[in-house]
């Protein structure tokens, strides 16, 4: 069999089971948080949230609301080098986001089923 009918047996079936794929894939809930990052601000997005007295105080005080939160658990960088991920109970994560053009950094209490945003803090640009 020559190459050229072996390279279009190849592509066909290839082409085919692409179109599978998609067809398949598409619609679902399907998603690859892979790295590290990815897969902390999943699991604390996967969780009952509370706040506490202080976190509630910071969200008044720097006019936030839990909005901003939900958006700090899609688009925000966990700071692992500030994290304590080595606790026996329940991780410390800080993750730092930002809304208009000002940076903030959050401190979730990652634990079994329930989350605990603890601190925000406003950092200067």
């Amino acid at each position: 069999m020559k190459f050229i009918h072996r390279l279009g047996y190849y592509l066909g079936g290839f082409s085919i089971g692409i179109v599978i794929l998609i067809f398949f894939l598409s619609g679902k809930k399907t998603s690859c948080d892979y790295g590290p990052n990815a897969r902390v601000l999943k699991n604390i997005r996967s969780k009952h949230k509370t706040y506490t007295n202080t976190a509630k105080n910071q969200l008044e005080e720097f006019q936030l609301d839990s909005i901003f939160i939900d958006n700090t658990l899609q688009q925000g960088d966990v700071l692992f080098d500030e994290s304590k991920t080595s606790l026996d109970s329940c991780n410390i994560y800080v993750v730092e986001s930002e809304k208009n053009n000002a940076k903030y950094k959050t401190s979730f209490q990652n634990c079994d089923s329930l989350v605990t945003i603890l601190n925000i803090s406003y950092l200067k640009k």
